[in-house]
C-alpha cells in the first residue's frame, strides 16, 4: 500500500549553471598485467581534470565491467565528490556502449569525451574554447594535436577554405608533445617527417589544427543528438568511433579541429615517472568559474555539401590531384613522398 504523499511530485527540476560536462569510459577487468597501472593512471586523469580546468563542470565514470575491487573504489571517489556520476555496469559491453551509457542523458552544451589515461595539463579547457568562440562551426575540439589526420573528417573545412591562405601548412607547435603521443601508442620514437609541418586553420589571427583525435575530445552536445539510436556491435574498434562520434558531427557539417599547442597527454598502460612529474607538479585551480552559454549554430543537414566533399573525396583518390592540392597548402615539394 502507499501511504502519504511523494514531496518530489510535479517539482521541476532546477536548472545547473554548469555547461560542461566530462564522460570518462573505463575497463579495469584485473589489476594485474597489461592492467597493473591503469587505476593509477586513471587517477592521475581524473584529478589533473579537476587540476588544471578553469571552468566548472561535472563528470560521469561509467565503469564497463571493471572487477570489484576497482568499484569499490570508485564509489570511495563518488562519495567524496571526485565524481558527479557513476554508473556501474557489471558486464563488459564495450567502449563506445560505455559512452552512450552516459551521453544520452546530457544536458550540458558541451562534453567531454575522453579515455582514461589521458593527462590533462594546464589551462586545458580555456584553450579548447577558446577554439570553439572563435569558429563558430567547430564542433570537435580536441587538447591533443596529432599529425597525419588532414582527411579524417575534414573535407567540409577543405570546401569552405579551397581558395583560402587560412588553410595551410604551418610549423608544429609543441614536436615534443607529438613525440610522446606516437611513443604512447608503442612507437619507438617519431620520425621527423611527422613533426615538422601540420595542416592548421586561421581566423582572427587565432590558429587552430585541422582534425582531432580519438582519445579525447570536446562536442557540442547538439552535434551528437543525431547519433544511432542502437548499440554499438564492437567492444573496441570497428568502425564505431566512427559511426557514434565522427560521422554525426561531420554530417551536420561541424568542423573538427585541435588546439594548435598541445594542452594533454595520452600515457597508454604503463606509469611513467615522467608522467608522475608533470602530474606531481600541477597546481590545483581552486577559484573556478562557470563556463558561459555559448550562441551555437544551429547544426544543419547539407545534403548538397556533403555529396561535394564525397566527390571531393573521390578526386584526391588520385595521386596528381591530392600533391597539387598539398603544393597549393604550402606544404614543400620535397615532402610530398609518402605523406598521405
Amino acid at each position: 500500500m502507499r501511504k502519504g504523499a511523494n514531496t518530489s511530485k510535479e517539482e521541476l527540476i532546477e536548472d545547473s549553471s554548469i555547461n560542461h560536462r566530462v564522460i570518462i569510459p573505463l575497463y579495469i577487468p584485473v589489476e594485474e598485467g597489461y592492467y597493473k597501472d591503469a587505476f593509477s593512471i586513471f587517477t592521475m586523469c581524473l584529478n589533473s581534470i579537476q587540476n588544471t580546468s578553469i571552468y566548472n563542470l561535472k563528470i560521469t565514470v561509467v565503469s564497463d565491467g571493471c572487477c570489484d575491487s576497482v568499484n569499490s573504489r570508485l564509489y570511495e571517489l563518488f562519495q567524496k565528490n571526485a565524481i558527479n556520476e557513476l554508473i556501474i555496469e557489471k558486464d563488459n559491453i564495450g567502449k563506445i556502449n560505455a559512452i552512450l551509457k552516459g551521453l544520452r542523458t546530457v544536458n550540458e552544451q558541451f562534453v567531454t569525451i575522453t579515455d582514461a589515461d589521458i593527462l590533462f595539463l594546464k589551462e586545458w579547457d580555456n584553450q579548447v574554447f577558446k577554439v570553439f568562440s572563435v569558429f563558430e562551426k567547430a564542433a570537435v575540439v580536441s587538447p591533443i594535436p596529432v599529425f597525419r589526420k588532414q582527411l579524417s573528417y575534414t573535407a567540409n573545412i577543405w570546401l569552405d577554405y579551397l581558395f583560402s591562405k587560412d588553410l595551410k601548412f604551418r610549423e608544429v607547435k609543441n614536436p615534443k608533445a607529438l613525440e610522446i603521443f606516437a611513443k604512447s601508442l608503442g612507437w619507438p620514437y617519431l620520425e621527423d617527417k611527422y613533426k615538422d609541418l601540420i595542416l592548421t586553420l586561421k581566423k582572427n589571427n587565432f590558429i587552430a589544427v585541422v582534425s582531432a583525435a580519438h582519445c579525447v575530445a570536446t562536442y557540442k552536445t547538439k552535434y551528437l543528438k543525431n547519433i544511432p539510436k542502437e548499440n554499438s556491435i564492437y567492444k573496441l574498434g570497428g568502425h564505431s568511433e566512427g559511426d557514434y562520434l565522427d560521422s554525426p558531427p561531420y554530417q551536420l557539417d561541424g568542423y573538427r579541429l585541435s588546439t594548435y599547442n598541445n594542452y594533454a597527454y595520452h600515457l597508454g598502460n604503463e606509469k611513467e615517472d615522467w608522467a608522475t612529474s608533470v602530474y606531481n607538479a600541477q597546481v590545483k585551480v581552486i577559484d573556478k568559474k562557470d563556463l558561459q552559454a555559448f550562441e551555437i549554430l544551429e547544426p544543419e543537414f547539407k545534403p548538397i555539401k556533403l555529396f561535394l566533399t564525397k566527390v571531393f573525396l573521390g578526386l584526391l583518390k588520385y595521386r596528381k590531384t591530392y600533391d597539387l592540392l598539398l603544393l597549393k597548402k604550402g606544404l614543400p615539394k620535397q615532402k610530398l613522398m609518402n605523406f598521405r
